[in-house]
């Protein structure tokens, strides 16, 4: 019993993980006017630097964004480690959780 209710508490946090993945990648197309591509079809893996060409003001732009969306500060120190939207979702999430 105990081992299908871990299932659906993961499942739970997936699918809030994937709605704000789906989220910061709508942020991310309509603050950085990026074209032809979509949430739906944001890779949320791709790395951000090297294969979007953000750099570190368009982050601190998506970030003042996501604050006030989500009521969630990202630190500056951490800027470096979210490289990917996948990587700032479970970030968000994890401060969600705390």
């Amino acid at each position: 019993m105990r081992r299908g209710q871990d299932q659906r508490r993961s499942t739970k946090m997936a699918v809030k993980t994937d709605d704000i993945i789906l989220r910061i990648a709508e942020i991310m197309i309509n603050e950085l006017k990026l074209e032809d591509v979509t949430p739906k079809t944001f890779d949320p893996d791709i790395d951000l630097v090297d294969e979007v060409g953000i750099d570190s003001m368009d982050l601190a732009t998506v970030a003042l964004v996501l604050r006030d969306e989500y009521a969630v500060r990202i630190d500056e120190d951490d800027y470096p480690k979210l490289t990917t939207v996948r990587l700032i979702g479970e970030y968000i999430e994890k401060k969600l959780a705390a």
